[in-house]
């Protein structure tokens, strides 16, 4: 479990993104809004097939505010905790919790289901996923690479390819909010489950407050 953070505010307002792709103007445009908030949370692939990771996590390091990140396919955990080495604000989370401002973060990063994307796409088979999901604390702000099965899943040829593992834990957990990306097609979307608001923010970034 990463440390806590503790901040005095009387409304968590979170900024919320995904799939920047090494997209160092997307990333910058998204950090200059970080004054504006409390917390940001970007919910993987941060790099391209595993290269530039750098171009798109530099605009993030030199800031103030708390960040919660996990890993796309794109990128491993060990690859995006590299590229934040430094950064204490910044937490990498996969099969992980940490607590900023008295809200409870869960991480899962990579591809789940795997992908047919070959060696460099980092994939978690949906049987570990479950494993470390069951770790997802009650009522928690879950950020997931993946999507749930059936929940802005659908890629651009109609296919639906999200994760059973997630869908579960939001069965099981009911977390608050889920913070997802994978699917572009589903990019700037959000649909309720139940009590879970899901929210494929995409690179252009979605506000979400408490």
């Amino acid at each position: 479990m990463c440390g806590y953070l503790r901040y005095e505010v009387a409304t968590v307002r979170i900024l919320l993104f995904s799939d920047l792709h090494a997209d160092g103007e997307a990333a910058r445009a998204l950090a200059a809004r970080a004054h504006e908030f409390d917390v940001l949370v970007g919910a993987g692939d941060f790099a391209n097939a595993r290269r530039r990771i750098e171009v798109a996590i530099a605009p993030f390091r030199s800031l103030r505010v708390p960040i919660v990140f996990v890993a796309g396919n794109n990128e491993t955990p060990d690859e995006l905790r590299k590229a934040c080495e430094g950064a204490a604000h910044i937490r990498v989370l996969h099969g992980e919790e940490c607590h900023i401002n008295g809200e409870a973060f869960f991480g899962l990063g990579g591809a789940v289901p795997i992908t047919p994307f070959g060696s460099w796409s980092f994939d978690v088979e949906e049987d570990e996923a479950a494993r470390l999901l069951e770790k997802c604390p009650v009522g928690a702000i879950l950020v997931s690479h993946s999507p749930p099965l059936g929940v802005l899943d659908q890629s651009s040829a109609g296919k639906s390819l999200g994760s059973k593992s997630v869908a579960r834990c939001i069965a099981d957990k009911k977390p608050k909010l889920l913070v997802c990306g994978h699917i572009h097609a589903s990019s700037g979307r959000s649909q309720r489950v139940g009590q879970t608001l899901v929210v494929n923010a995409g690179p252009g970034g979605m506000e979400w407050r408490e």
